[in-house]
């Protein structure tokens, strides 16, 4: 990648402030329907935000800006180890 693009790339993802957060889950609260969902500010500068419900993260939160206008996105992770076990599958029906 050219330093020009580069440079274009670190622009085009700003750090969310502390009313992206606020106003980001606002809105995820509302769209979901729960007040257990939160945006966790990260504990050091250039580390992503984190989704998180009740005290458990299930993925980050970032603020696009790119043409003037302004997007978040929300990046949702989920563990093998947290899914239920997969059902087994069915005995084949018997040929006669």
């Amino acid at each position: 990648m050219a330093r020009a693009d580069l440079f274009h790339e670190q622009e085009r993802w700003h750090r969310m402030d502390a009313t992206d957060i606020a106003r980001v889950q606002a809105y995820l609260r509302r769209i979901l329907g729960s007040d257990r969902v939160t945006l966790v500010k990260p504990a050091r500068p250039g580390l992503s935000v984190e989704v998180a419900v009740q005290d458990e993260v299930i993925g980050t939160a970032h603020r696009d800006a790119e043409d003037g206008e302004v997007s978040y996105s929300i990046h949702l992770t989920v563990l093998e180890e947290d899914l239920p076990q997969a059902p087994k599958p069915a005995a084949a029906p018997r040929r006669r």
